[in-house]
């Protein structure tokens, strides 16, 4: 059974920074690309980020570029979100998914359910 757990979302004033975690369990992490998709209310999902499975090959909205960083922890099974520059436009849940390498969600076989991020002006 697949499994995408998401952590670290929180409330953060404008230009602050937070690190959100998924960490995957039933699927072969080492070799499955994952990427982060947001929802804000009343807004469809939206790409966010992308990694590959071996972590040398990342995309970006552009949006987050230059922003936020995704990386990964093959021994840890776990993906990040680094989020620094925070707007209040980044306000959403944000939610992990496997494995493709697809800026389209229905690409996704699996998904987490998600953390809320709250960016204050």
């Amino acid at each position: 059974q697949v499994r995408l757990v998401e952590s670290g979302g929180g409330l953060v004033q404008a230009g602050g920074s937070l690190r959100i975690s998924c960490a995957a369990s039933g699927l072969p992490f080492s070799t499955t690309a994952l990427g982060w998709f947001r929802q804000a209310p009343g807004k469809e999902r939206e790409f966010v980020a992308v990694i590959g499975w071996s972590g040398s090959r990342t995309y970006y909205a552009d949006s987050v570029k230059g922003r936020f960083t995704i990386s990964r922890d093959n021994a840890k099974h776990t993906v990040y979100l680094q989020m620094n520059s925070l707007k209040p436009e980044d306000t959403a849940v944000y939610h992990c998914a496997a494995d493709s390498t697809s800026r389209d969600s229905r690409y996704y076989d699996y998904w987490g359910q998600g953390t809320q991020v709250t960016v204050s002006s």
